[in-house]
């Protein structure tokens, strides 16, 4: 029987454990300690919540302690680790306010992310904080369930009324809109000139812009914020060109991966996540990282790379759960398929936009259609859709694929994100056999007919 720490249980970490627990459960020890006071909560259900588009927070759970417990691990929430001695293989936690020391055979890191604090005057967070507490009340960051929650019934005061989000990433957009829909008047504002823009090309990108717009935000692109002023709470922000008489202040510039706690000794990638390789393991033999706190495998770039997305969290907490309890189990790589749904218009997107694959030096060109979903004569059900293939001009493979519409056309961008990982030229994916029937589509699809418009 080996003895396994786990440190951190959220998405990733919750995956792993329940996957070593359901599938060899009797062959382990496997102790878990958390910083945080629950589990399993989904970030992305926030701006759901905040913007009253679910009645409540309670179904964005889908585990506990106690299910943990359940199945057999022993679980310390409110339990951060305050020291890791490899050589010793000992884990130091502060349980119930008291040094508690742990030992392992094999340990695994599940400790996701943390907001970027950005150099702007005013944006502290108060020491000893594990629940990024700012110092200038009603200056909220937005991660932990308690963070929503916070907001939530700090919008009950009827002073709030102007919010500014500063960050127009997939968190800020989707918050810019749950705060207009609660009433708000909204500032949304980011260094760049777009929002969107590590996902989307520009002409995408401007289509949520408009939209936005449209539905009364008002946009602030290409403004840096120097500062959020105010005396003890919030009152303005300031930007380099701009100042916004605000009530509250939304900090949603980013993540970065949580990894400081494990000391030195560990390899890590530029940005600090823990380096790992395809069977998730670290540069320490029996060491693990998984989620948002390690690396990933590109299969877009052919690179290790960092994308902090939950469904990689889970994969990539199945993959070490099978290898640390002995079997040996390769990852897959990831694309980066992601999707974002704001008053009815839907992009999604997968691998590399042309703006990245040129900069990462390839000869990227672009084939982009836009066509109805069905034939001309269904006058019910029928939408325009957006489409936009890149692909490598010398190699001739498909580097990334983006797509819009206003009705939920979700699916088929995982029909990309296989043909990048499995290395399919845009020639292929011309002659793929998609079935047509008007009920659900036109005789020349329109991703077939992208295809046949690559150069």
């Amino acid at each position: 029987m080996a003895k396994i720490v786990v440190v951190g249980a959220n998405h990733a970490g919750t995956a792993a454990i329940k996957t070593m627990l359901t599938n060899y459960g009797q062959e382990n020890e496997i102790v878990v300690f958390d910083q945080n006071s629950n589990i399993s909560f989904l970030g992305c259900g926030m701006a759901l919540w905040i913007g009253e588009q679910i009645a409540g927070p309670e179904g964005l759970f889908y585990s506990n302690k106690e299910e943990l417990e359940s199945l057999g691990a022993t679980v310390y929430m409110e339990s951060p680790v305050t020291n890791i001695d490899y050589d010793a293989k000992t884990v130091t936690a502060l349980v119930n306010g008291q040094e508690h020391v742990e030992s392992f055979e094999k340990l695994l890191f599940a400790t996701g992310s943390q907001p970027i604090l950005p150099p702007i005057k005013g944006a502290e967070i108060k020491e000893g904080s594990l629940e990024f507490e700012a110092t200038l009340e009603n200056l909220q960051f937005v991660k932990l369930y308690q963070n929503s929650a916070d907001v939530i019934e700090k919008l009950k005061n009827k002073d709030i009324n102007r919010v500014a989000v500063v960050g127009a990433g997939y968190i800020g957009v989707e918050l810019a809109e749950a705060f207009q829909r609660k009433g708000k008047e909204v500032i949304l504002i980011d260094v760049v000139d777009t929002c969107l823009a590590g996902y989307y090309d520009r002409d995408l990108s401007d289509l949520m812009a408009k939209n936005m717009e449209e539905h009364g935000i008002q946009l602030a692109f290409g403004e840096t914020v120097k500062e959020v002023a105010g005396n003890g709470k919030v009152e303005k922000i300031i930007t380099d060109k701009n100042e916004y008489d605000v009530d509250m202040v939304i900090l949603a510039v980013g993540f970065r991966p949580n990894t400081a706690f494990a000391g030195e000794g560990i390899e890590r990638f530029r940005n600090g996540a823990f380096l790992v390789n395809k069977r998730q393991e670290t540069s320490i033999p029996g060491v693990y990282a998984i989620g948002d706190c390690a690396t990933i495998y590109d299969n877009a770039t052919g690179d290790t790379s960092y994308i902090a997305l939950a469904s990689n969290a889970v994969r990539t907490g199945i993959v070490a759960a099978h290898n640390i309890c002995g079997t040996d189990l390769e990852g897959i790589g990831v694309q980066g398929s992601n999707g974002i749904s704001i008053y009815g218009l839907n992009l999604v997107s997968t691998g590399l936009t042309l703006e990245k694959a040129t900069r990462l030096g390839l000869n990227a060109a672009v084939t982009e259609v836009t066509d109805n979903q069905k034939p001309e004569f269904m006058e019910h059900g029928n939408f325009p859709v957006t489409i936009k293939i890149v692909y490598d001009k010398d190699s001739r493979r498909i580097l990334g694929a983006q797509m819009a519409a206003r009705e939920d056309i979700s699916l088929g961008i995982h029909l990309f994100s296989l043909a990048i990982q499995e290395g399919v030229t845009i020639e292929k994916l011309a002659l793929t056999d998609l079935f047509f029937l008007p009920h659900f589509n036109k005789p020349y699809n329109y991703i077939t007919v992208a295809a046949l418009g690559a150069e």
